[in-house]
């Protein structure tokens, strides 16, 4: 055995692969010294050269600018000779190898340091860059609000450049980018469709295949979001042609996992996994935290789907643990729904809650840490460039007050301190007079204002009055914003008021209609019937009470179907106690509504109904019957869904009456 041992080991074939390998490592070998030689002698002209553009020193250090030794001998070299470009370039390379390892405090802290440099060098292009970089850095935390201030803040400095050089227009797409994954936070798709569009025209202008990459995957996601799976899939699989073409593992990992997913709700679990997988081999080359326990927890999820429970509970918990370590807030949310999945295929209940329960923790810290509505303010100030204009009025009007303010000192505090004075005895007032029943009822009605003045709602109308006026249909902007008007108007008086006639609430979800039917191009065939024999104006009932049952009928009944759209309200009386509202629309039915928004990735989350049910409450208890809310579902002869039916009695009998 020895011998046949030996003669194996020196036999030919083995000599000659021994000599290929001892070759190719000598051509390795032979080449890192090129390399090296290559880097010193770029790192020696510095000191002659100096080139003060981006661009220029990018094309002499772009091959080294992913390692981060020769990244942090060309910070070193600069700062000696005092070459402040150098430097800032050197930094800004350094702070993105940290952040694609998932390191991202010292990524924006590096960034930072380029920053400084920028702004005490006066060097508008790499202030912009450096600005932009830390957004970036920002945005991989989950940290919206941080991230949006510096991407607008390099936005707002890359539009001040009359001649802007092709890196500060790149750098003006990076941020238009940056704006469309906001617009994806507020579920405004087709806003977002469009930051990517201008954004997607800048890099084919510049034939950036990076910028077209990034872009392609970007606009994938708004349709995987709206449940345009195949559209998702197309611009998924564009940008992993550009990334091919590039050779970014990175950009591989990224589409391999959106394109497994998509094929997961595709219920192709097996193209899903084998993808998936290939995310994960190159993930953990790379050895970016961020894709690691994204594709770990993809990986968990196909894997539960396909019933190899326990490799998708090892799976799940890699990733769940390499986010927490990193804390990756999106991948921890994501990571214990699976588990909580998981557990509750395998009737692990406990353990499902527990990590149902840490999930929706998680998931409200982020969704505080993006501060949507301060979002959106920002979002309308660079969408419009006039406001700019405003801003620099409103800054120049808020000079003068204060100089007033100085020259009336006086007059100021002493209106400060009777101010203060009315406040505390309104407060005291108000404290003794309010009973427990009473505020529970004030705080029902502002709940309810807060669900009819939605942002949403507001921001969408406006825009598509807005979008009458871009059009030049005069009529129809004067005729909606009129109607509009009307609304805001009916809605803040009746806040104020605990019921209302039947006949100003029917008034009401007319001009509600009117409005939400703008933006379904008038296709809702909406109608309101009244039965002779009811007076609607002496029948009351609490303020706004209906805008939620029609609000449902048009978001999970309506919205989904294609044509042929209805919503029946009548109004009848069968009990001498009671008037019935019934709202009837030929939607999609509950049960294929709940399916489609639980597929979303963004849910539309709403809490009407629920604070109509206690306001009912609360208002019954002044009647001899208590109220009754029935929710219908409609099928025709083959158990086809054809809509739902939701009937409100409201007791018209008064307490008063029965005693008399």
């Amino acid at each position: 055995m020895n011998i046949q041992k030996s003669h194996s080991i020196t036999s030919p074939a083995n000599v000659l692969l021994a000599t290929v390998l001892c070759f190719i490592m000598s051509i390795q070998l032979s080449f890192a010294q090129d390399n090296i030689i290559e880097f010193e002698q770029d790192i020696a002209s510095l000191n002659s050269v100096k080139p003060r553009d981006f661009a220029t020193i990018d094309s002499i250090f772009k091959t080294y600018s992913r390692d981060s030794t020769k990244m942090k001998t060309l910070i070193k070299t600069s700062k000696n000779i005092s070459y402040a470009e150098g430097e800032n370039y050197g930094l800004n390379a350094l702070g993105a190898i940290y952040r694609n390892i998932s390191h991202y405090e010292k990524s924006i802290e590096t960034h930072k340091k380029a920053n400084e440099l920028a702004n005490k060098t006066n060097n508008l292009e790499f202030k912009i860059i450096s600005l932009n970089n830390i957004g970036v850095a920002y945005r991989r935390m989950d940290l919206v609000k941080p991230a949006l201030d510096f991407h607008t803040k390099a936005l707002d400095f890359a539009r001040s450049v009359e001649n802007p050089s092709q890196t500060t227009f790149y750098n003006i797409a990076v941020s238009q980018n940056s704006i469309g994954n906001i617009y994806l936070i507020l579920e405004q798709y087709e806003l977002a469709l469009k930051q990517f569009e201008k954004s997607l025209e800048i890099e084919k202008q510049a034939d950036n295949k990076l910028g077209l990459a990034i872009n392609y995957q970007n606009i994938g996601y708004a349709y995987e979001a709206q449940g345009d799976l195949e559209n998702a899939l197309s611009n998924y699989k564009l940008s992993l042609e550009f990334n091919e073409q590039i050779d970014s593992n990175l950009g591989r990992v990224i589409c391999y996992n959106s394109i497994g997913q998509v094929y997961i709700k595709q219920k192709k679990h097996i193209d899903a996994k084998i993808i998936i997988e290939k995310a994960l081999e190159k993930a953990l080359k790379i050895n970016d935290q961020f894709y690691i326990a994204s594709s770990y927890i993809n990986l968990g999820w196909v894997q539960k789907e396909m019933d190899e429970l326990i490799a998708s509970e090892e799976h799940l918990k890699k990733g769940l643990k390499i986010a927490k370590q990193y804390s990756l807030n999106l991948s921890i949310v994501e990571a214990d729904k699976r588990l909580s999945e998981l557990y509750n295929k395998t009737n692990d209940y406990q353990s499902a809650l527990r990590h149902y329960k840490e999930s929706v923790e998680v998931e409200k810290t982020i969704n505080n840490d993006r501060n949507l509505r301060y979002v959106n303010d920002v979002i309308i100030q660079y969408e419009n460039e006039a406001k700019n204009n405003e801003i620099k009025a409103l800054a120049s009007e808020n000079q003068i007050v204060k100089s007033k303010l100085e020259r009336n000192k006086k007059v100021f505090w002493y209106s400060m301190l009777i101010l203060a004075i009315i406040v505390g005895v309104l407060v005291a007032l108000y404290r003794n007079r309010q009973l427990s029943q009473e505020k529970q009822i004030l705080t029902l009605e502002q709940d309810m204002l807060r669900s009819q003045m939605n942002p949403h709602f507001i921001f969408n109308s406006l825009n598509s009055i807005k979008l009458y006026i871009i059009n030049n249909e005069k009529e129809n902007a004067v005729y909606y914003l009129n109607k509009f008007s009307k609304l805001i108007r009916k809605i803040l008086v009746a806040s104020s008021e605990k019921e209302n006639s039947l006949e100003d609430e029917l008034d009401t979800m007319k001009l509600y209609m009117n409005i939400e039917n703008i933006r379904f191009s008038n296709e809702i065939d909406f109608e309101i019937n009244v039965d002779d024999n009811i007076n609607a104006a002496s029948i009351k009932l609490p303020s706004l009470i209906l805008q939620p049952f029609l609000e449902n009928a048009l978001w999970h009944g309506l919205s989904s179907k294609k044509e042929d759209k209805k919503i029946e309200l009548h109004v009848y009386r069968i009990e001498e106690d009671f008037v019935l509202i019934s709202i009837k629309d030929n939607g999609i039915g509950r049960v294929k509504a709940e399916k489609i928004n639980r597929d979303k990735l963004i849910k539309r989350k709403s809490v009407g109904i629920a604070i109509t049910k206690a306001r009912l409450a609360n208002f019954s208890k002044d009647y001899t019957s208590d109220y009754h809310i029935e929710i219908e579902d409609l099928y025709d002869n083959s158990q086809t869904a054809i809509g739902t039916n939701v009937i409100v009695k409201i007791p018209t009998r008064s307490n008063i009456m029965r005693t008399a």
